[in-house]
C-alpha cells in the first residue's frame, strides 16, 4: 500500500495532479483545498496517500498532512460518505476546520460540502464526535515535507498510523494546550479556555478537556 509519494508535479487537473516519481506518474485525486496548495508542473512535491481499491476501481487519494488523511480515512467509515463526499468536506473546512465542527457538534459547517445533506451531516457529527479530540491531539498537523529527497522515491511507512491513545487525566492540560494551538488558536486564548474548562470540571480527561475549550472559544450569538 502506497502511503506517501515524493516527485515533481507532472500537471494540475481539476480534481487530480499526476506526480512524476522517477518516470512513473501516480495520478492522485486531492481536495479543492489541497490541489490550490499544491506548487505547480516541475516543482517537487510530496503526499501522503491513501489507496482505495475495489473490484471496478483502484484511486490514490492525497493529503498535505496525517491529519487530513486520518479524517478523510474516518469520513468514508460513515454510511452514505464516500470518497468524493469526504474529498468535498475536506476541501470546504480543511482538516482543521473538519476537527473543530465534528468536536462542537456543528453539523450545518458539514453541511456547507457540496453534496452532503442535513441528514448525513447529522451522522457524521455524532458518530465521529468521540474521535475528534483523539485526531485534534495527534500532533501531526504540519504539512508534510514538500521538498524532493535525492532518489526521488516512493516512500511507504513501515506500518499504518494510529491516533494515540488518551493519556492519563495529569496530561490533559499539555495535551489540550497543544491539540488548541494546531488548531490556530493563541497561547493566550488556550490556555484561558483550557483553564476555565478545568475550574469548572478538575476531572476532565484529554478528549473532555479539548470539547469544553472548544465550546468555550466557539463565537458567541
Amino acid at each position: 500500500m502506497i502511503g506517501k509519494l515524493s516527485g515533481r508535479v507532472d500537471y494540475k487537473g481539476d480534481d487530480h495532479v499526476l506526480i512524476d516519481v522517477r518516470g512513473v506518474g501516480y495520478l492522485v485525486h486531492v481536495s479543492e483545498r489541497t490541489l490550490a496548495s499544491l506548487p505547480g508542473p516541475g516543482e517537487a512535491v510530496a503526499l501522503y496517500t491513501d489507496m482505495i481499491v475495489r473490484e471496478d476501481l483502484m484511486q490514490l487519494h492525497g493529503f498535505t498532512s496525517l491529519v487530513e488523511k486520518e479524517w478523510f480515512r474516518l469520513l468514508m467509515s460513515i454510511q452514505g460518505v464516500g470518497a468524493k463526499a469526504a474529498t468535498a468536506i475536506l476541501g470546504t473546512l480543511g482538516p482543521d476546520g473538519v476537527s473543530r465542527a465534528i468536536a462542537l457538534g456543528d453539523w450545518n459547517a458539514i453541511k456547507a460540502a457540496k453534496g452532503i445533506g442535513p441528514k448525513t451531516a447529522q451522522r457524521v457529527t455524532m458518530e465521529l464526535k468521540d474521535k475528534a479530540p483523539t485526531v485534534m491531539a495527534m500532533g501531526a498537523g504540519q504539512s508534510v515535507a514538500q521538498g524532493l529527497p535525492d532518489d526521488g522515491e516512493v516512500i511507504e511507512p513501515a506500518a499504518p498510523v494510529a491516533a494515540p491513545a488518551m493519556a492519563p487525566s495529569h496530561n490533559a492540560q499539555p495535551e489540550a494546550l497543544s491539540a488548541l494551538a494546531n488548531l490556530g488558536y493563541a497561547p493566550g486564548e488556550a490556555a484561558s479556555a483550557v483553564a476555565t474548562a478545568l475550574g469548572d470540571d478538575p476531572d476532565l480527561d484529554t478528549s473532555g478537556l479539548i470539547r469544553a475549550a472548544l465550546k468555550l472559544l466557539a463565537p458567541k450569538g
